[in-house]
């Protein structure tokens, strides 16, 4: 199928927060595990997210509208060790938790994590507060292209361990494009396709 990913609406503070009419899929993880890569290998286009060397990049919600599929993928600011004050720090995580309260649009939150670690603090944290307002996980194992399919496959067990899930995390690298096919197919599926 071919798809169109566009950037459509930013947002930095919670009184621009409106009702969407199409279903949402929020993309969440910490800084630097590649969020914004993956915007952009899913958009089939280099600088549509903007990718930083710095963590921290994305300190907004930006919404990019899948077409025509009919939803929208919305990009969280990420977390962990961005370097910005506490201030603009609690700022995102109330805005985060804003959106995500009561959001009878947002159908799933698609959790990235770093392929190259075990699982970690505020990971497990993250994916525990989203369970907990019983919003689905969709975990995504990111930059696969890196480790060893051993460790891999034994780090898929453990996250599917820990979310009680049925199947595997996603294997996902934006460098060589593996598992893009199989996202699409999740996210869709969640998004109601």
């Amino acid at each position: 199928m071919n798809r169109t990913i566009e950037l459509v609406k930013t947002i930095y503070e919670i009184k621009q927060l409106e009702d969407v009419d199409e279903p949402q899929i929020a993309l969440a993880g910490r800084s630097n595990v590649g969020k914004s890569s993956l915007v952009n290998r899913l958009a089939g286009r280099k600088s549509l997210a903007k990718i930083s060397s710095k963590p921290g990049k994305t300190r907004s919600l930006n919404y990019y509208r899948v077409q025509p599929d009919g939803y929208f993928l919305v990009d969280l600011p990420g977390y962990g060790y961005a370097k910005c004050s506490k201030q603009e720090r609690l700022k995102w995580a109330k805005l985060i938790e804003a959106y995500m309260k009561d959001n009878q649009r947002l159908k799933a939150v698609a959790v990235l994590l770093d392929s190259r670690l075990s699982p970690q603090k505020i990971d497990l944290e993250l994916t525990s507060y989203v369970r907990g307002l019983g919003i689905p996980v969709i975990p995504i194992l990111t930059k696969a292209d890196k480790p060893k399919q051993r460790e891999l496959a034994k780090l898929q067990k453990q996250w599917q361990d820990i979310l009680q899930q049925d199947r595997a995390p996603v294997l996902f690298s934006s460098k060589t494009g593996k598992g893009e096919e199989k996202l699409w197919d999740r996210l869709g599926e969640y998004a109601g396709q």
